[in-house]
Parts: structure tokens; sequence; C-alpha cells
């Protein structure tokens, strides 16, 4: 794998990023910050993947890092973690298997008198949810894990005055 590859990756991942958090109106000293975070676990996901880890521990290890990232950037920039890990994560979602699953269930559908089509269809629209809800649950798990770890931590990005937006 060359770094050409990992680092498009997380370039690519950080643009969407930037995207995304923009629509949220996060304060501008956030936007580096989340870039850096969806770049890392972006390609992080990226790169164990090609190892030959599967898309869900590979994007709950990527989700972990964010989160814990976030924490510690979410400090430094007086910003709640909320607003770094989100836009971070959102590049992560597996839009290809839930289009996947979308079209597989309106082509079932269209498909209702033809009984082996249908269980090709049927196969597809649960191997593809399947792979869409266990990501997605793993990112949320993810990035909600140093939040229960560093419980005080965490709490204290928005609760001391210190931390407020100024």
């Amino acid at each position: 794998m060359m770094w050409l590859e990992i680092l498009s990756d997380g370039f690519f991942a950080a643009v969407a990023a930037i995207g995304f958090g923009a629509i949220s109106d996060p304060p501008m000293r956030a936007f580096p910050s989340i870039a850096l975070l969806a770049a890392i676990g972006h390609a992080l996901r990226f790169v164990l993947m090609h190892w030959g880890m599967d898309i869900a521990s590979a994007s709950l290890c990527a989700s972990v890092t964010i989160g814990v990232g976030s924490l510690l950037l979410g400090g430094r920039i007086r910003c709640p973690m909320t607003v770094l890990f989100i836009p971070a994560l959102l590049p992560m979602i597996p839009g290809m298997y839930a289009y996947r699953t979308v079209f597989s269930m309106i082509m079932f559908m269209k498909t209702l008198d033809d009984p082996a089509l249908g269980a090709e269809y049927l196969q597809a629209i649960v191997r593809n949810g399947f792979i869409t809800f266990s990501v997605i649950f793993m990112l949320a798990a993810g990035a909600a894990a140093p939040i229960f770890l560093f419980n005080k931590r965490a709490h204290s990005l928005t609760r001391d005055k210190k931390y407020l937006r100024q």
C-alpha cells in the first residue's frame, strides 16, 4: 500500500468533514481539529481494512481514535467533544451499503412473482443492511466510549467556565 493512497484517503475525508462541520456552525477554531480527526480516523480505517480487518471492526478502532482525539483536542481549543467528533465520523458512514440495501428492497418488491430472484434480493437486503447497521453502531459506540471512560474530563469541556465560548 502506498503512502499516497493513505494520504489521499485522509485528505478527502478531511474535506468532507469540514463540509459536514460547516452545517452545524462550529467556531472557526474547531475546523482544523475536525479535519485532522477525520483524516486520521478515515486513514486508520483504510489501513486496517487493507490489512484484512472487516469494516465494522476497523470502524470501531477509527471511531475510538476520533473520540479520544476529540477529547484531547476539545480541551485545547475549548470546544465540546461532540462538535469535533460528529463531523469527523460522518465521512465513515457506509453510504454504498445503505444504498444497496434500499436498492435491493425496491428490486425485491418489483420481483415478487419470481421466487429465485426474490431470494437473491432478500439475501442482499440482509447482508447490506447488517453491514450498514453494524458499522453505524460501531461508529457510535467507539466515539461514545471516551465519554464514558473519561466522564469527568468529557463533561468538564462543556461545564467549566474556562471552556465556554469566548
